[in-house]
């Protein structure tokens, strides 16, 4: 029986399926880890203060438990906790690990609470007075949750002063500003045309002026209310309503408060942009920058694969050259994504970016505007690396469509082009979809050539806002790759960024899985569609 086993190859089957097996559930762990060391970062975790011995003197420390580990030293163990003790502003570090030898007692306080700050962390202590409304209230929780829902509405106001009204006041002015330098070097300045540019522009500062004066009265707003904490040593930390983005008593909340306080959290972390060096804040910026780019790279990279390939099998002839063409495109798809990027940015960039510089926007000149990275020179290279894997997919569709359709159009009086268009390619568009799929798979997780051609750790603007032409492919922007790399290895404060690795790694995983699940489902809509035909 063992000896038929073995001739009849049942061995490797079962070795082959083991190994798959395994890969699966080494990817599923994976993901569960990532996905536990990413989501769980929101949950609003119990804050205690924990009492030390340490040289005969008594040390109160107030935080919350981050990780715990067993240290192996001089051969003994030491078992240590990392707490997360905010008031970097008072204590210089958000993080600290303490030797569990010295812990007399610990102890949980109801009335702690946390305030998340735009700057410098969290504040762990207990309020002391509440400033609102010039009223000060002692102790009263109450009061620093209307301080801290006045601030969020305040900051929402100025920033969409800011961002909108004011930046688009500021993106006229320097379109003005381009308009008067373009006809100066045309000759065509003339005394009627800058006067008019002039009164345009005093126009756009008179409303600059207005919105200004509405921003001065919401940033005396916002700094009128205030807050004193008193932290577990005894000192008092002030803390400006300006500066406040969430108060909550984690300590006092209950299963479903916490929940809520979750979702709240996950749904920052989605839609709102970074702060804190990027440790804090959303990641919306760096989804969009992702999704933007891929979709850009889709709409590139599938024409003209789509276009080498039948050229390649239906219309170039079969010899020599198109053998060595074709392993040449097949090696393509092994070079480092880095080559590309160099590339990109010599070619894309510098050479093409500031030729159109040259040709079409002169005025812009000495700072560039297609001729620096920017979000359609990081499409292109991304095309260009994923172009191999296109071609070659749709080369196996065609190579698999029977001759004698072809034939039988041709017979029936269709031309090659009819007979390309109509027939062939619709019946190969499950295998473009397949190579597509290959493609933005590839594509959503590249960092290396990106740093060259376009991404960068922080982008003030969105490439797609309300300032025509609208979608702005010259400029910068976030990715989450690059996101990853950046808070991972750039950060200043590891600890803090270490959850967001894993839960950005996290998203950027969902992202590529959603883009490849919405091409499957086309691509296999297409298969059930041509099945026939292929019959």
């Amino acid at each position: 029986m063992s000896k038929k086993f073995f001739q009849g190859g049942q061995h490797w089957v079962w070795l082959n399926a083991g190994a798959i097996s395994i890969s699966i559930l080494m990817v599923v762990g994976l993901l569960l880890l990532i996905a536990y060391r990413g989501l769980i970062h929101f949950w609003p975790a119990d804050v205690q203060t924990f009492t030390f011995e340490v040289d005969g003197q008594q040390e109160l420390v107030l935080g919350e438990i981050h990780s715990h580990e067993i240290d192996t030293q001089d051969g003994a163990e030491r078992e240590q906790y990392l707490l997360k003790v905010g008031n970097r502003d008072m204590y210089g570090i958000d993080f600290r690990w303490v030797d569990l030898k010295n812990l007399q007692s610990t102890s949980t306080n109801e009335e702690v609470t946390v305030v998340e700050r735009h700057e410098w962390g969290n504040v762990y202590g207990f309020v002391k007075t509440v400033n609102y409304d010039g009223k000060v209230y002692e102790g009263d929780f109450d009061a620093l949750a209307k301080v801290v829902d006045r601030a969020t509405d305040l900051h929402e106001q100025i920033r969409e002063i800011e961002k909108d009204d004011i930046g688009s006041i500021n993106y006229d002015i320097e379109q003005l500003r381009l308009e008067e330098r373009r006809l100066e070097i045309e000759g065509n300045l003339t005394p009627e045309a800058k006067a008019d540019i002039e009164q345009r522009r005093q126009d756009r500062k008179k409303d600059f002026a207005e919105f200004q004066k509405q921003l001065d009265e919401l940033y005396s707003q916002i700094k009128r209310d205030s807050a004193v904490f008193e932290l577990v040593d005894g000192r008092t930390i002030n803390v400006a309503a300006n500066n406040m983005v969430r108060a909550f008593q984690p300590n006092k909340m209950n299963a479903l408060e916490k929940t809520g306080h979750y979702f709240s959290k996950l749904g920052e972390f989605i839609f709102d942009e970074p702060r804190e060096a990027n440790t804090e804040g959303g990641v919306f910026p760096a989804i969009f920058g992702t999704v933007m780019m891929v979709l850009l790279m889709s709409v590139v990279v599938t024409p003209l694969g789509v276009i080498a390939a039948v050229y390649m099998r239906e219309y170039a002839k079969q010899g020599p050259l198109t053998r060595t063409i074709r392993i040449a495109v097949n090696n393509l798809a092994g070079v480092p994504s880095i080559v590309y990027g160099v590339f990109g940015l010599g070619f894309f960039v510098y050479f093409l970016g500031g030729s159109i510089d040259d040709l079409f926007y002169p005025e812009v000149k000495p700072a560039p505007m297609f001729g620096t990275p920017g979000l359609i020179w990081a499409s292109l290279t991304l095309a260009l690396l994923t172009l191999p894997v296109v071609i070659v997919s749709t080369e196996e569709g065609l190579s698999r469509i029977p001759k004698s359709i072809r034939e039988g159009s041709l017979a029936l009086g269709a031309t090659k082009f009819e007979t390309l268009w109509k027939t062939v390619l619709p019946m190969a568009s499950p295998a473009m979809m397949t190579g597509l799929i290959l493609a933005v798979a590839r594509a959503a997780g590249e960092v290396a050539p990106l740093m060259l051609v376009g991404v960068v750790k922080l982008a003030p603007t969105l490439p797609l806002d309300g300032n025509a032409p609208f979608l702005h492919l010259e400029r910068k922007f976030m990715h989450l790759g690059f996101h990853i790399y950046d808070v991972g290895f750039q950060s200043p404060n590891v600890e803090a960024a270490r959850p967001l690795v894993y839960a950005t790694a996290l998203l950027l995983v969902l992202i590529i899985i959603l883009l490849n699940v919405a091409a499957i489902k086309i691509r296999n809509n297409l298969r059930e569609k041509y099945k026939a035909l292929e019959q």
